[in-house]
This record gives C-alpha cells, sequence and structure tokens, in this order.
C-alpha cells in the first residue's frame, strides 16, 4: 500500500471573516509544470475523509488541498449552515483563489475533484464564475437527492416560510454509501461527520441545481463525470442531463455498475481513481484548453434563445394569449401602479424604472394600485436588480481599497450610470476620491443625476454630463485618465458584442495600467420570456429582449480588452454578477 502523505493543516480567511479549516498535501517530486489538485468532499463530510484519495491516486509530482467547508468538520459556524449556497459557492472560488496564491502557480494549472453536494458547488461554481482552472471531475454530483417522504420539499419550504431556520437530520447511514466496511464504521463513528443540513441550503441545493443543469451549456471546462450505478442517494438522471449540455469536447462519463453514492470511497474504488488519474494525466499532458468565445453573439445557445424571443410566441398558442393579456393589463389597470406606469412611459429598463426599483417604496393611485406596486416591486428580477446594487456598492468600496494600496489617485467615471445613486451612495462618504464624473445618454437621468449630486453634497468633485457608452473615441478621451471605470447594467441590454467591444476598447485607452474597471453580467434570468413578451424597453417602446452572456464570454470579452478579471460575486439566484478586472500592460 501507498505510504500515507502527510498534511499540513491551517486556516484561509474567507471576504466575510470566516476561518475555514483546510489541510494541504505538498508534491514529495517535481514535474515540468506545478500541478494542483482541489478536493471537496461530500456534504455532512470533512477534508480528513479525502485522505485516502491523496494516498491512493498516487501521484507525488501533485500538490493537493481540501477544506472543510463552513458549519463541516474543524470550520466554525453552525453545523450544517450558510447563509446560503452562493456565499458557499463564493467561498469555493476564494478558496480556490487562495490555493493558486499559496502554491505560487496559475488556476490554469489546477484540477478540481469534488464529490456529491461537493460537485454541485464545483458545479455552480463553474457555472457562475466561469474560472480558468484546467478542469473538472465530478463524482456523484447530488443535483437531486432522494427525498422518500412524499412532498417533501413544498412541506420544508411552507415550514421554513412559518418557522424560519431549522434543521433536518440526513437520513443517510453509512452503508448506503459504500460496500467498504471500514468506510462505513468510520462514517458512522467520525465525531466530526454533520449529520444535519440547515434547511435554507437543502432547498438551495434544489433550486440552484435546477438552473445549473438547465444552463449546463455555460460551462466549457473539460469535464469528468463519474456516476454510482446503484445510487441510494441522488437521482441519476439529472446528472446525464447535466453531461449532456456540456458545451466542451475533452469530456468523458463512466457509470460504475453496483457503486454506491460514496464513489470514492467504494470498495472497488481502484476504479474509479484509474478514470481520474487517466482524465487527470490527459488534461496535464496537453496545452490548456482555452474555449473560443469570438462568436457567441452568433453561434450559441444564448444567440438561439435571442432570436427565439425576438420571433414572439407561437401565434395563437396559449402563451401567445397568456402574455398578450398580460402585457394589457400592464397598460391598463397596472398604470394604478407608480412603478409600472413609470415603465410604460420611460422604460422599464430606463434609468428612471431602476432608481425607483432601488428606492423599494411601493406606491399607488389607490390601495390597489399599491399592492400591484408592491408586487412588482418584489418580483425576482427587481430583487436580483437591488442586490446587484449593494453588490456594486461593496465591489466599488473594494476598487477604492486597491487603488489606495497602489497609491493610485481615485478618479472614477460610469459610462451609464442612469440616475447614479449607486456610484454616489457608494463613495460619498470616501474623502480621498478625487474626482467622480457621470455620463449618460438621457438627459433626464442627466438632469436627475445632477440633482442626486448636489442633495449629496458632491457638487464641489463630481459631475454628470451626456454621454455615449459606445463611442470608442468619447471613452479613449476622457481626461483626466479615470483610475476606476464602472460600466452597470449596460452591456446586458445589448445582444451585439461588436459593441461592447467598442465600448471596451475606448475604456482600455482610458484607463492606466493597474486601473480598474468594474462591470456586470447577466448570466441566467428566470423571467427572460415575460420580460421580452410583455414589457417594453426604453428604446421608443420596443419590446425589451435581452440575451444573456455567460460568465465566460463577458470575461473573455474584457480580457480580450487588455483586463484580467481578479473577483467576483453574483446574487443567491445567479441573475447578475459584479467583477472587478485590473488593467494590464500590453
Amino acid at each position: 500500500m501507498t505510504e500515507q502523505r502527510q498534511a499540513k493543516e491551517s486556516i484561509f480567511h474567507t471576504s466575510d471573516k470566516q476561518e475555514l479549516f483546510y489541510r494541504h498535501w505538498p508534491a514529495i517530486t517535481t514535474g515540468t509544470i506545478r500541478k494542483v489538485i482541489v478536493l471537496f468532499h461530500r456534504g455532512h463530510e470533512h477534508s480528513g475523509r479525502l485522505q485516502h484519495i491523496v494516498d491512493e491516486l498516487n501521484m507525488p509530482d501533485t500538490d493537493f488541498y481540501a477544506w472543510d467547508a463552513r458549519g463541516h468538520g474543524r470550520s466554525p459556524g453552525l453545523r450544517g449552515y450558510s447563509p446560503s449556497l452562493a456565499r458557499s459557492v463564493q467561498d469555493v472560488d476564494e478558496f480556490v483563489q487562495f490555493v493558486a496564491a499559496d502554491s505560487q502557480t496559475p488556476l490554469a494549472n489546477i484540477i478540481v475533484i469534488a464529490q456529491s453536494v461537493g460537485a454541485v458547488l464545483a458545479a455552480i461554481w463553474a457555472h457562475d464564475y466561469a474560472p480558468q482552472i484546467r478542469g473538472l471531475v465530478l463524482a456523484s454530483p447530488a443535483f437531486k437527492v432522494k427525498l422518500y417522504v412524499p412532498f417533501a420539499r413544498p412541506l420544508l419550504a411552507i415550514s421554513q416560510h412559518f418557522k424560519g431556520l431549522f434543521f433536518v437530520n440526513s437520513y443517510v447511514k453509512g452503508k448506503y454509501l459504500t460496500h467498504d466496511t471500514q468506510r462505513i464504521n468510520s462514517f458512522n463513528s467520525d465525531p466530526l461527520i454533520t449529520r444535519a443540513i440547515a434547511v435554507n441550503i437543502l432547498l438551495d441545493l434544489y433550486r440552484t441545481a435546477d438552473r445549473i443543469i438547465e444552463d449546463a451549456a455555460a460551462i466549457t471546462l473539460p469535464t469528468q463525470l463519474l456516476i454510482s450505478g446503484q445510487d441510494y442517494v441522488v437521482h441519476r438522471q439529472p446528472q446525464l442531463d447535466f453531461y449532456q449540455r456540456i458545451r466542451n469536447p475533452l469530456k468523458e462519463m463512466h457509470i460504475l455498475p453496483g457503486f454506491y453514492h460514496d464513489t470514492l470511497g467504494e470498495l472497488n474504488r481502484e476504479e474509479a481513481f484509474a478514470k481520474i488519474h487517466s482524465f487527470v494525466d490527459t488534461l496535464y499532458q496537453q496545452p490548456v484548453h482555452t474555449f473560443n468565445y469570438q462568436h457567441e453573439d452568433r453561434w450559441s445557445p444564448s444567440a438561439d434563445n435571442w432570436r427565439q424571443l425576438s420571433g414572439g410566441p407561437v401565434p395563437f398558442s396559449p402563451s401567445a394569449f397568456a402574455y398578450r393579456a398580460l402585457n394589457k393589463g400592464i397598460t391598463t389597470l397596472g398604470t394604478l401602479s407608480n412603478g409600472i406606469k413609470l415603465g410604460c412611459e420611460t422604460g422599464f429598463d430606463s434609468g428612471s424604472t431602476l432608481d425607483y426599483v432601488y428606492q423599494n417604496q411601493p406606491q399607488g393611485k389607490n390601495w390597489l394600485g399599491k399592492q400591484f406596486d408592491k408586487a412588482y416591486l418584489n418580483s425576482i428580477g427587481w430583487r436580483g436588480i437591488r442586490q446587484r446594487k449593494i453588490n456594486l456598492e461593496y465591489m466599488i468600496k473594494q476598487a477604492v481599497s486597491k487603488l489606495q494600496a497602489q497609491k493610485m489617485p481615485i478618479r472614477v467615471v460610469d459610462i451609464a450610470a442612469g440616475h447614479g445613486r449607486y456610484v454616489i451612495e457608494a463613495l460619498s462618504s470616501i474623502d480621498t476620491v478625487e474626482q467622480i464624473l457621470l455620463r449618460d445618454y438621457s438627459q433626464i437621468n442627466v438632469n436627475k443625476g445632477q440633482q442626486m449630486i448636489a442633495a449629496y453634497g458632491l457638487s464641489a468633485k463630481a459631475r454628470f454630463e451626456i454621454g455615449d457608452a459606445f463611442n470608442q473615441q468619447q471613452l479613449a478621451s476622457l481626461s483626466p485618465k479615470p483610475t476606476l471605470c464602472i460600466v452597470s447594467g449596460l452591456y446586458e441590454l445589448f445582444p451585439d458584442n461588436s459593441l461592447l467591444r467598442t465600448s471596451l476598447n475606448g475604456l482600455a485607452a482610458a484607463i492606466p495600467v493597474g486601473g480598474i474597471l468594474i462591470y456586470t453580467n447577466q448570466p441566467w434570468h428566470p423571467q427572460l420570456k415575460t420580460i421580452a413578451w410583455s414589457l417594453t424597453s426604453h428604446r421608443e417602446g420596443q419590446p425589451w429582449i435581452m440575451r444573456n452572456r455567460t460568465q465566460g464570454e463577458m470575461d473573455a470579452l474584457v480580457n480580450a480588452a487588455g483586463f484580467d478579471k481578479c473577483t467576483q460575486i453574483i446574487d443567491e439566484w445567479g441573475i447578475f454578477s459584479v467583477s472587478i478586472a485590473i488593467r494590464r500592460a500590453s
């Protein structure tokens, strides 16, 4: 048997100040490149139960890292709890970034091996963050856990609504996970096994897994999927659906007959390890696989979906009648709501509408109008917009801190600011900001923004002007040169990437090396049909039809213009991301 490799134990700090425990097994030998594998454990477990993977894979030239997820093992927090699944996925991103820095290797040399719930976290991360790692190995991802109680999900959701946070204990026993007696006994007796799972995480897991499976075409990493052939814990069909939609020619799936759910802890796991070893060796022997996003606005699932939305519903179909009725209701009875009325007048994607949504104060002509407005403002899309504002303000402050650390002047420009509320509120209390320039195409937005600047007492260093966010020459000639540029909620409105390239090239010419670009993206939206077939945009009453861009596509456009993404956050629904990128030297 291979001699057990010794792990170094330590902690890393998350952005919300948690100290998560991790293990690092340093490489014993060196190779031509620095190979790093990051392991993510199953739900309820911890990194100590992954020692056998490090030993039995027998890759002496490879560093291995594994964490204890928050609420698990030796990491802090309520057992089985995380504030949200999105927070746990952000933890994944921050841990892998930490591993890259700690091992002094680029992300392109890192491979992730994850199992069960850990595999779902890795899949969500691959979708939402588009990390440029070398590849993924996913073992029995728990996209859909088998709940043997009828109507378990709706009952849990109802209980959560009335009771708030509570915990559900796992029904899974060691004998349902593996045929390996030693693994069964250790699972049943391990004091660090977390039996409980918070109901918010359990329900988030189902909801988010559905989104990732539906939109798995956004994942373009080389991927190996291992499926346990006799899994009593999770369903197989969602795993197959997920795999079929991944867009990378370098992918492979293996069904392991007779294997229980603990794929990498089964009695005959050498069969799984042989497949992993072969796949990992192939990835490291080949050049890093880079997906070509150059023509995504023409040849991609999102482009096809945009064209389908542009064509409208099938004439005389139930959908056609339903959306026509919805549009009629919005433009008649709906105008009792101040927000809906404003959207009809200025466009539901206008700066005026967004500022109204930010304020989130239901108003209407009467009681019924106010109730309409409350329901309108509480729609999932507008909740996502408000969370985007919160995330933007957080990232703006992070960007200011980065510029201060580099001793660079803080000169801010937002090229499509709407009313500019999120910029003004984020920067109003920061004295070190030298200049704030807000620009927008709309005179209405300029006038409203100037009033807001005055109301916040920023007239001495902030101004608002008419500007074209897609005029490369205008952007390139901004003076003095901005060190922090913000583009929020703009690129999502235009399906054509040539416009974005023009805008980004102008910004690259304006922003000095080391300067920062903050940009938003909409990789997914649950209401695209409703929006396209019932709401109007700011462009002379035309339908508001959006094309989602995968995070990989958006990041590729930013990278091609001369920026390197370093940080990203995304809301809990996966609708809007906010990223920071640094202007690199040419």
